[in-house]
């Protein structure tokens, strides 16, 4: 395959979370331009708190995300200590499958679709009637997960675990955006629908013109599954997904798709 050769490729995603893409972009040959539309806020709020004292009661706990089990265990050290031998672990991907085995945690459910409805796809042939469920995560994100657990029966204890804001200093968005609209910006990869949302809510009396950019092909789109790629579609910017949603294949299918 070949590389990306002096490209200039976007990445959206929050600073803490962009150095596997930064690595793979540099490693063939891209100039990765870092520009976080979304920063994550860790949050010790009451429902974590709560989640923390209620680990023992718990008969599953799903996590979606590596920013969840950090700020679980920053708030809750000894979370594992506490929780219940008998607990059941589920993780949306492979990513956060990593870090619970970081924090000695076992994962026995990973879904072959690293989403919502691929747990719970999973969980159609688990009973879940009457099982305590924890799910520590940003209340901004989909409820598509927890509404589904509910309908299986289970109780699910749903703890805010960190906050998915707007960045508090958005001059590298600007950049971008100067950059995608100037025609300087080669590809530009989402990874979330509020990294999408948050571009163009940052972008104020300039969307209308950025949209235009992003529509003429000339800067190619990427998205990391069909979940980010939703609101690209409803904007009507064309963007390609990758079949196993991670940074890596998403990278590697744009990689693809610029050297045809």
């Amino acid at each position: 395959m070949e590389g990306f050769e002096g490209k200039v490729i976007a990445i959206t995603r929050p600073q803490e979370r962009s150095k596997e893409a930064v690595d793979i972009i540099k490693s063939h040959g891209g100039i990765p331009l870092v520009a976080p539309t979304l920063e994550l806020q860790y949050s010790k709020t009451e429902s974590l708190m709560e989640l923390c004292r209620r680990a023992h009661e718990l008969d599953w706990i799903i996590l979606t995300s590596p920013a969840s089990l950090n700020s679980l265990f920053k708030y809750c050290k000894d979370f594992k200590k506490r929780l219940n031998p008998n607990c059941r672990v589920a993780a949306i991907g492979s990513k956060t499958a990593k870090a619970l085995s970081n924090y000695g945690i076992s994962t026995e459910i990973l879904p072959n679709d690293y989403t919502a409805e691929g747990l719970l796809e999973v969980f159609k042939d688990i009973p879940l009637k009457g099982k305590k469920v924890g799910l520590p995560r940003t209340l901004s994100a989909r409820q598509v997960l927890p509404d589904g657990l509910k309908e299986m029966g289970a109780e699910v204890f749903l703890a805010e675990a960190y906050k998915s804001t707007l960045p508090q200093d958005k001059r590298l968005v600007h950049e971008l955006i100067e950059g995608i609209i100037q025609g300087e910006v080669d590809a530009v990869t989402f990874t979330s629908p509020l990294t999408v949302t948050n571009l163009f809510e940052i972008a104020g009396e300039k969307k209308g013109v950025l949209l235009n950019a992003l529509s003429d092909n000339s800067t190619m789109v990427a998205a990391i599954g069909p979940i980010t790629q939703r609101p690209l579609n409803e904007n009507g910017i064309k963007s390609i997904i990758p079949s196993n949603y991670t940074v890596k294949a998403m990278l590697e299918r744009l990689m693809e798709e610029m050297n045809r």
